[in-house]
């Protein structure tokens, strides 16, 4: 008995040894295939037609301020089929009308091109045969999926719908640059869309295809496929109706004065928010698109000429006890520095002009001549000062390629006599138009400078994945004492100084002119590079902005008469579009029980219930539509414009007055809600051509 349980196990041990042994040797092979002979097998596979391809996912959305669509992944299909996969009976049954509908639908070729090319690759026993080349859209494969063989579905009837993305601008090229480009493998090229690039291009899958005649590649479905990640979605700050005002202001001057380039930058002031950015360039036919980010990037970064001289202002009130009212001699308009003449642009000079009336007339020698006898002994303390309010170092902005600012100190090879005075006005130092900004915004902003914004918020679907906030750059630039000066000085070059031409009964814009030469060779030419820089209202900015154009043509080749003039109509337009702004009773809590709530509309018949209630009111205007705004205890009336080509600004009008207006323009009014007016659909100003319906939002 225990002989033959001694021979049992022994077979039971041999037998498990064999096992175990055979177990190793297909563990060896998978190893060594996967490895070692992994090259040869994967080359063996494509040349029977075999490869795992990546699927592309799905890019992520790029949205506005207020989510709406700034850029989108529109699904497209490209159509195929498998001609061997339907049965006989199928087939014949459907062959002929199949034919019929896709000669209909791509208008192409005849009937019997596709039954013929059709029933060719069934014969010869093909098995993938692309349609057409023509991409269609989601609502085309949904109905061509309801025709002839195609209804019997891919397992059936061999009908292959092959996804391909497009990326789609809602909004077409506004803004076309700043939300940038992608290339055919789904990669941002440019703007949002490449430096956001790895949260939007998701993840990529994996699936089994088969290579058929002619280069064509059929997905198997064999089970093993990695489905790809969708991208995440950004949200921007750009606001689609203020990019919209600062695109359009800008490139009707930058066809006024045939220049080579210019941008605009809009920003909220309090959260370093950019609400719009535009560059626009001049092409070889002579229009101007968006070809390069001038506002943000390298090719952009220039001597800023006399929008600088707020930052000279800044370090002479820090390291010095000067008084806006202290003079300085100007003289006749020309001085020489060292083996260099700095002229001023008035023929014959300002003579004296106090301290508050050279940065008001931008007096480049009044300018320079201040900072050398304050800092000519010791320049490092002028550059140091820059330094400290962070105006050396790039501002770390989210988009790639910003440019970097080139401040010398007296440490550099290319330091000379003439390099004080000169930086004082603006030269022998390169900024970009969004570094100046961030300078003028931080005055704006009681000092505080901050890094500048333009995407708040990463999400997918609702949820939020990463929010983004301004990072204080600088908590204060500059004491108290010194920001009421430049304050003071800024609002003085709008009210008396070289941007009178820009001044504003409604509100107050305070900001400074800039015009740099050219230079060429390392001379300078009589080419300009004009610019204005500034806030609005003064009193209580909301907003900054800087206006930049290259170059202008003819006569008016200033920033006074270039830049700044585009640098209010965008304010006009703000301000009649933000209701924060231009809606004189909002916040008013010290009015409540005084006036009525009186926003808009008929003249007659708006003075005839201010009379009827006792409340003081004055008329400035003969026009027979007015807005309110309060002065004093009494309300003010402002004329409104109802100009025939354009939209009017019917906001804080009863319906009864919005209807009258618009109706008789033949738009077509819908609207929503009671009460006033508080939001319409078409912005005022714009050609009542080109718009014959609008919405109007009561509350």
């Amino acid at each position: 008995m225990s002989s033959n349980r001694r021979t049992i196990l022994l077979r039971v041990r041999v037998a498990y040894l064999a096992i175990l042994l055979f177990s190793f040797g297909v563990l060896y092979k998978i190893v060594r295939i996967q490895t070692v002979d992994g090259g040869k097998w994967k080359k063996k596979a494509e040349s029977i037609g075999l490869q795992y391809r990546n699927v592309k996912a799905t890019r992520g959305n790029i949205y506005s301020d207020n989510e709406s669509l700034l850029a989108t992944s529109l699904p497209f299909y490209k159509l195929a089929i498998d001609p061997s996969v339907p049965d006989d009976k199928v087939y014949k049954k459907g062959i002929d009308s199949l034919a019929y509908l896709l000669s209909r639908h791509f208008k192409d070729e005849s009937v019997l091109d596709y039954k013929r090319k059709i029933n060719n690759a069934r014969i010869e026993g093909r098995r993938y045969l692309r349609l057409n080349r023509q991409k269609i859209n989601y609502l085309d494969k949904k109905e061509m999926s309801k025709w002839p063989i195609f209804r019997e579905g891919r397992m059936q009837g061999g009908v292959l719908f092959e996804k391909v993305d497009e990326r789609f601008h809602p909004f077409s090229y506004l803004g076309y640059r700043t939300i940038g480009t992608t290339d055919e493998e789904n990669r941002g090229t440019v703007g949002l869309e490449y430096s956001f690039n790895k949260y939007l291009t998701g993840r990529t899958g994996k699936a089994l295809y088969q290579k058929f005649s002619g280069g064509n590649w059929k997905p198997v479905f064999d089970g093993t496929e990695v489905k790809p990640k969708n991208g995440y979605d950004i949200v921007s700050t750009i606001n689609v109706d203020l990019q919209d005002v600062a695109e359009s202001a800008l490139a009707r001057a930058l066809y006024a004065h045939d220049a080579d380039y210019g941008c605009v930058v809009v920003m909220e002031v309090e959260t370093g928010e950019i609400k719009a950015i535009s560059n626009l360039s001049k092409n070889s036919r002579g229009k101007y698109w968006e070809s390069y980010n001038y506002a943000v990037g390298d090719q952009g970064s220039r001597e800023p000429g006399s929008t600088f001289k707020l930052a000279s202002m800044i370090a002479l009130f820090e390291e010095s006890r000067i008084s806006l009212i202290d003079s300085v001699e100007t003289g006749d308009g020309e001085m020489k520095f060292y083996d260099q003449v700095m002229k001023d642009h008035k023929p014959g000079g300002y003579g004296k002009l106090t301290v508050q009336e050279i940065f008001e007339k931008s007096s480049n020698i009044g300018t320079a001549k201040l900072i050398v006898k304050e800092f000519g002994d010791d320049p490092s303390k002028f550059t140091d000062r820059l330094k400290k309010m962070g105006l050396t170092e790039p501002l770390g902005f989210q988009m790639v390629g910003e440019g970097k600012p080139y401040i010398k100190t007296p440490k550099d090879s290319t330091w000379s006599g003439v390099s004080l005075p000169w930086m004082a006005h603006g030269y022998e130092l390169m900024m970009t138009p969004l570094h100046t900004l961030t300078l003028y915004n931080a005055i704006a902003n009681n000092g505080k400078m901050i890094q500048p914004l333009i995407v708040k918020e990463v999400k997918s679907a609702d949820q939020v994945v990463e929010r983004f906030k301004s990072k204080v750059i600088n908590p204060k630039i500059c004491s108290d004492v010194t920001l009421v000066k430049v304050k003071e000085m800024l609002e003085g070059v709008v009210q008396r100084g070289t941007a009178a031409n820009i001044s504003d009964s409604y509100y107050q814009i305070a900001g400074k002119t800039g015009t740099a030469k050219h230079v060429v060779n390392g001379r300078y030419t009589n080419k300009y590079y004009t610019s204005f820089a500034g806030y609005f209202p003064a009193d209580k900015p909301k907003y900054s902005a800087i206006v930049v154009i290259d170059d202008p043509k003819g006569y008016r080749i200033y920033g006074s008469d270039v830049a700044a003039p585009v640098f209010k109509e965008i304010a006009d337009r703000i301000y009649a579009l933000d209701m924060e702004l231009n809606n004189p009773f909002q916040g008013q809590d010290v009015m409540a029980g005084i006036f009525p709530v009186v926003r808009a509309g008929n003249q007659e018949e708006l003075r005839r219930i201010c009379n009827e209630f006792g409340i003081s009111n004055h008329m400035d205007t003969e026009s027979t539509w007015t807005k309110a705004s309060i002065s004093n205890n009494a309300i003010k009336w402002k004329s409104l414009d109802v100009n025939e080509n354009v939209v009017p600004d019917v906001r804080g009008m009863t319906l009864k007055d919005a209807l009258f207006i618009l109706e008789n323009k033949n738009m077509k009014v819908k609207f929503s809600g009671l009460g006033r007016v508080t939001d319409q659909s078409v912005l005022p100003g714009v050609s009542v051509n080109n718009n014959n319906s609008i919405e109007l939002k009561l509350g």
